[in-house]
């Protein structure tokens, strides 16, 4: 795995690292389980282990169009002739086999007695035989009961996610429909009087709401169920009474905006008020403001304002939380390494997150490209670049030609 950090930071303030585990540390999974059709279940998380209730495949059977034979009948360092005694496509029940070659099809059940397979592109049949070439493999093209998944055998454990080829591999056991914890609800606000629902007219000086709509997609993404609780307004006197209403409602508490230090920053002081908050200064760039508590009992995660550093604290703070209440086991996506097609220099002890596109250049060669857009406020450097070169804690600059770790934003959700 390519390293990512975990150096000193500035003084006083916590890694990314420590602030994660913090984070992480601090929920449990949410309780409740449902059983769901599998038509409904990718993306939930397992409550506990799958174990196979049959064997698959649930019998020998071909892995292509050919022919079954005895391999003690084929002729050894010669072609042999033997004749077709019979056929069986897919879907019909096995025959037996004693001596002879049975035309089979893919996924038909084996003759009993027969242990070997010859495709048919290999085989030349005339007159009611057929002649099969010398050097067959014993076994070959034989898919045997169990070779997949043995009966008994735990073949997903808990707290996977569930994707498409898990689906897949349900189905394919026979099971209709899977056990899965519930998801996690997030109420999610907004917080700043600039800030205007998206489709209403613009006020002056004033901006839409851009937050929100994107952590709405990445909480789908990370498999929670959103409960949308708009606009909060930078009002010190209706904040603490939104906030406990959705902590009583909800297994988190998600804003952005409001948690720094100014004047109108109120969300921070309604949290203390009715809850507790560590006013995390993280070591990275853009995000450094995020803040983690509780309202009346339920975790809270304060975002900064700004859209990039709303990114980069989600990404690396809130999803393992999510991933802890969700009960899912959660890996950190990994980085590669990608050739830089810049120069940077960074100040030491803060981690530093660039946005970048990859491109080829006239002989093949990739390289990343850094974005025009540097500031956290540039919503068009996130949706115009492919993920997030990703500069650790103790360097101070890094030259064009150099290697990174990069991660592709398809592997950060």
């Amino acid at each position: 795995m390519v390293r990512l950090g975990g150096g000193r930071s500035d003084s006083g303030l916590l890694t990314l690292d420590e602030a994660a585990a913090d984070a992480v540390s601090r929920v449990h999974p949410v309780a409740g389980a449902l059983v769901l059709p599998l038509a409904e279940a990718d993306g939930h998380v397992l409550v506990q282990a799958v174990v196979a209730p049959r064997d698959l495949p649930p019998f020998a059977n071909s892995a292509v169009d050919g022919y079954a034979v005895r391999f003690a009948d084929l002729t050894t360092g010669a072609a042999t002739s033997l004749p077709i005694l019979g056929r069986t496509m897919a879907g019909e029940a096995a025959a037996v086999l004693e001596h002879g070659a049975w035309r089979i099809f893919t996924g038909a059940p084996v003759p009993e007695g027969a242990d070997t397979i010859v495709m048919q592109e290999d085989a030349v049949a005339s007159d009611g035989a057929v002649v099969l070439p010398a050097g067959i493999r014993r076994g070959a093209n034989l898919r045997s009961a169990g070779e997949d998944v043995a009966r008994g055998q735990a073949i997903l454990p808990a707290g996977r996610r569930l994707r498409p080829q898990d689906l897949g591999l349900l189905a394919a056991l026979g099971l209709a429909d899977v056990t899965v914890r519930r998801r996690p609800r997030v109420a999610l606000f907004s917080t700043g009087d600039e800030l205007t629902e998206p489709g209403q007219a613009l006020a002056p000086a004033a901006i839409y709401d851009a937050n929100r709509a994107m952590l709405r997609a990445l909480l789908a993404r990370a498999g929670a169920e959103t409960v949308d609780l708009g606009i909060l307004r930078d009002e010190a006197g209706g904040l603490e009474q939104r906030l406990r209403e959705a902590a009583a409602d909800c297994d988190l508490v998600l804003t952005s905006g409001g948690v720094s230090v100014g004047e109108a920053d109120h969300v921070r002081d309604a949290v203390i008020a009715c809850g507790t908050l560590d006013l995390w200064r993280v070591a990275i760039k853009p995000g450094k403001p995020i803040a983690i508590g509780r309202v009346a009992g339920t975790p809270f995660i304060g975002l900064p304002g700004n859209p990039v550093a709303v990114f980069v604290g989600f990404a690396f703070v809130a999803r393992p939380l999510l991933a802890r209440l969700a009960g899912e086991t959660y890996l950190p996506p990994s980085a590669r390494l990608v050739r830089l097609g810049f120069s940077h220099a960074k100040k030491p002890g803060r981690r530093e997150f660039l946005r970048v596109s990859l491109e080829k250049d006239g002989e093949g060669v990739t390289s990343a490209r850094r974005h025009s857009g540097e500031g956290a406020g540039s919503l068009a450097s996130l949706a115009q670049s492919d993920g997030l070169v990703v500069l650790a804690e103790e360097i101070a600059r890094v030259e064009a030609g150099e290697a990174a770790p990069f991660l592709p934003y398809a592997d950060l959700f």
